[in-house]
């Protein structure tokens, strides 16, 4: 069971909605979100600075330019996109305004949060928006985002944002009550998760594959959004969103799933490498790196078994150990080249290896995150 407090001692909350709340009747649900705003008012009032991430443009586009059952393409869903944030963005400002509350627009790409001085701009402008009083509505930037370089639905873009702003609650609102130990839609006796500890494939296994029909994302996203979250210590709540003041129900009945965060809260550049999506491979080590680690150091090349993926300097990669588990990422100093010819060798060995005088670590303990778990 969730209890109150973990919304009302949070400072800062990432409220995250769903295409199915604002959509209904292939129509903006005006009056889903006056209700909605009552709770954020509500949350205001006790300090609690609140940003919300919204679906939806793209299912308005289509209403808007009365596309019915055509094959959309990456442009044309780019196209609708441009059209349906300006009414989506429309309807927020109308509904605020009229509550007194001000509001702003932030469209962010996946570089605007992979990159690390993109992602330091976008904390200082939400800041400041907050500080101001000011509710930002965030939305993915599907006007020029590809596929490629997509987070692929809201509840991964949530749980970076949270991320980017150091939130303390994430919560996923939509038109489920939360985690269900199998598909309730298909078995009657599926039991509520209240609370999970420890996100794992477990959790991934018992989780539906389907969406709805405004939703680009199911259950599964939504897990992986709390295990982001969950990387830098942030909790999440998934929660019912589809009935009036959402989260004024939740406090009251206390339904929902809260991911409770085992990891300790993390500052700056190790909570951006935690939150990070894009991992570009892996390495696997031995478990004298591994107890190395523990204990304060760096990683070296001699203690890397295996390489994954054609990473390169700069870039994020997981580390796993010999059992198999990851338990941790970090910034690697050298390119997967490189590294598959030193891997296991003496950093004394180095210069005559490669050519020139390499760094003893492949990733320093300055920009590693280690799992608590």
């Amino acid at each position: 069971m969730i209890k109150s407090f973990e919304i009302d001692s949070a400072k800062r909350i990432i409220l995250k909605i769903g295409s199915s709340l604002l959509i209904e009747n292939k129509k903006f649900n005006y009056n889903w979100l006056e209700s909605f705003i009552d709770d954020v008012i509500i949350l205001k009032r006790k300090k609690i600075e609140i940003i919300i991430v919204a679906s939806g443009a793209v299912s308005l586009g289509e209403a808007y330019l009365k596309i019915k059952n055509k094959k959309i393409s990456i442009t044309d869903k780019q196209a609708l996109a441009a059209c349906g944030q300006v009414i989506l963005m429309e309807n927020f400002m109308k509904a605020f305004i009229k509550r007194k509350i001000k509001v702003a627009q932030i469209l962010l790409t996946f570089s605007d949060t992979e990159d690390r001085r993109k992602s330091l701009n976008s904390r200082e402008t939400l800041k400041s928006l907050l500080k101001g009083g000011v509710v930002p509505i965030i939305n993915e930037n599907d006007t020029v985002a590809t596929d490629e370089l997509k987070f692929g639905d809201n509840d991964r873009l949530a749980s970076r944002v949270a991320q980017i702003i150091d939130a303390d609650l994430l919560i996923l609102l939509s038109d489920v009550k939360g985690l269900y130990d199998d598909n309730p839609k298909t078995n009657k006796k599926a039991k509520l998760i209240p609370i999970v500890k420890n996100i794992n494939s477990k959790s991934l296994d018992i989780t539906s594959h389907q969406t709805n029909e405004f939703g680009s994302g199911g259950m599964r996203t939504k897990i992986e959004a709390a295990e982001i979250a969950d990387s830098f210590g942030c909790n999440t709540i998934i929660c019912q969103g589809n009935l009036k003041k959402p989260i004024s129900n939740l406090k009251k009945y206390k339904i929902g799933t809260l991911f409770l965060s085992t990891n300790k809260k993390k500052r700056g550049l190790k909570n951006w490498v935690a939150g990070s999506i894009n991992v570009s491979g892996s390495v696997t080590i031995d478990s004298g790196a591994s107890k190395a680690l523990k204990k304060g150091s760096s990683l070296l090349p001699i203690g890397v078994k295996r390489i994954t993926g054609k990473f390169l300097k700069g870039d994020i990669i997981v580390i796993i150990d010999s059992n198999g588990k990851k338990i941790g990422k970090g910034i690697t100093y050298y390119d997967f080249s490189e590294l598959e010819l030193i891997k296991g060798k003496q950093t004394s060995h180095i210069k005559k290896i490669l050519g020139y005088e390499g760094r003893e670590e492949l990733i320093h303990r300055d920009y590693l995150f280690l799992s608590s778990k």
